[in-house]
């Protein structure tokens, strides 16, 4: 073989590993993305979830004319550190309580503004579910990439971390518990 040919083959091998090298660093990008915008979606949501509660709760002091602090462990949530799975979960049981005020109280039933509450908690529920399943699923694909050969090379180089589910969860670490109800 002469010296262009020899050349050539190490011209092809190296444009050919460049080629993927970009290729899994773009895929990986693009999920990384994926992943910051639902994040972005979701903490709006609970944003605004966490308004509707706020909301209710000055619908029940109004309506029952006291003053009770009924909903004062969850008011103060924005003051905590706590991930938007928690936050989540606290809300969701928040609305519980709400629910069931509403089911004990006739006066609050029949309230037009917490009736639309509810409407929009029901209309949230479904996005957070929607958008968290989209959150996992690149968040899947993801660690994939982070872990598999030889795009994983891509990844340490770039220093792509492997990221948690929207629950929370590490799988890759030796916590067995990590479900909880």
């Amino acid at each position: 073989m002469n010296f262009f040919t020899i050349l050539l083959i190490f011209i092809i091998i190296g444009a050919s590993i460049a080629i993927l090298y970009v290729s899994y660093y773009n895929k990986m990008q693009y999920l990384k993305t994926k992943i910051e915008q639902a994040e972005g979606i979701i903490d709006e949501t609970l944003r605004k979830r966490y308004d509707m509660l706020v909301r209710g709760d000055s619908i029940v002091k109004t309506t029952l004319k006291d003053n009770k602090e009924y909903f004062k462990e969850y008011i103060q949530l924005k003051n905590k550190k706590i991930t938007n799975f928690e936050l989540d979960r606290k809300l969701k049981e928040a609305f519980n309580t709400l629910g069931k005020f509403r089911d004990d109280y006739p006066e609050l039933a029949g309230n037009k503004e917490l009736k639309e509450i509810f409407f929009s908690i029901k209309e949230s529920d479904e996005k957070i579910a929607a958008i968290t399943n989209y959150y996992n699923k690149n968040t899947n694909d993801l660690n994939g990439y982070i872990r598999k050969f030889p795009s994983n090379i891509v990844a340490k180089f770039h220093q792509f971390k492997i990221n948690a589910f929207f629950d929370g969860k590490d799988m890759t670490d030796d916590v067995y518990d990590d479900f909880k109800l």
